[in-house]
């Protein structure tokens, strides 16, 4: 019981996210700008407390416009008509979102300045000395282009139904990972096999199409290959 009371708490958190990513123009501007960044920070050999500070300003950015939108909402349903204090909260709130995005502008440079600097081609292929940072970023982008594109097509919830399937895309896209990474038939096979059973069960609970299933898959191949095929070993 309690786990179906978490993923009901996933959706409704997940929920307002799409809600946000749909209604607020700044919000997608950031989430875009992540995906560069991120997509970017594939060019250089960026240590594990590098890439931490990275996903950490990113992250600051969207909980701080998360918060600013939470706030003129409220705002807006009590104070119907135009109130000096009601401007005021709400210019605290998009300062919020500014001092965010001055963090991340102030960790960018930390981290790139010098490195773009020194970029060369031995450099741009570093990054394929570091496995777990290519997942890392191939599994973010795939669910961050899930979100982005549900929030566009509003069907379903967050983690049930709509457009496309992020089960389907993330299994499709760990099937390609391995391989990647092993060069295995048989380790391709099992993970192939699961990611069967993955489709599958989303088709057989009604949770999704053919054709939703279909996009997901070829959404996770796609990303990953581009990822793992220029980037990897």
């Amino acid at each position: 019981m309690w786990i179906l009371k978490t993923i009901d708490s996933f959706n409704h958190a997940i929920a307002g996210f799409i809600h946000a990513i749909r209604t607020q123009r700044n919000m997608q501007i950031h989430l875009t700008a992540a995906i560069l960044v991120l997509a970017f920070s594939l060019f250089f050999d960026l240590s594990r407390i590098e890439l931490g500070l990275v996903i950490i300003a990113i992250s600051f950015v969207i909980f701080a416009e998360l918060i600013n939108t939470a706030v003129e909402v409220i705002i807006d349903i009590i104070s119907q008509e135009y109130s000096f204090k009601a401007r005021i909260a709400k210019n605290i709130g998009a300062a919020s979102v500014v001092i965010a995005a001055g963090n991340a502008l102030f960790i960018a440079y930390l981290v790139f300045f010098n490195k773009a600097q020194e970029l060369s081609l031995n450099l741009i292929f570093n990054i394929r000395h570091e496995p777990l940072h290519l997942i890392f970023i191939n599994l973010s982008l795939i669910f961050i282009l899930v979100i982005i594109i549900k929030s566009i097509f509003s069907s379903g919830t967050p983690l049930k139904g709509g457009i496309i399937s992020g089960h389907t895309a993330l299994a499709a896209s760990s099937v390609l990972i391995i391989w990647f990474l092993t060069k295995s038939l048989i380790a391709l096979s099992l993970a192939s096999v699961l990611a069967f059973l993955t489709a599958q069960s989303r088709l057989e609970a009604g949770t999704h199409s053919f054709k939703e299933i279909l996009l997901g898959a070829i959404l996770g191949i796609i990303i990953t290959f581009i990822v793992f095929y220029y980037f990897s070993i």
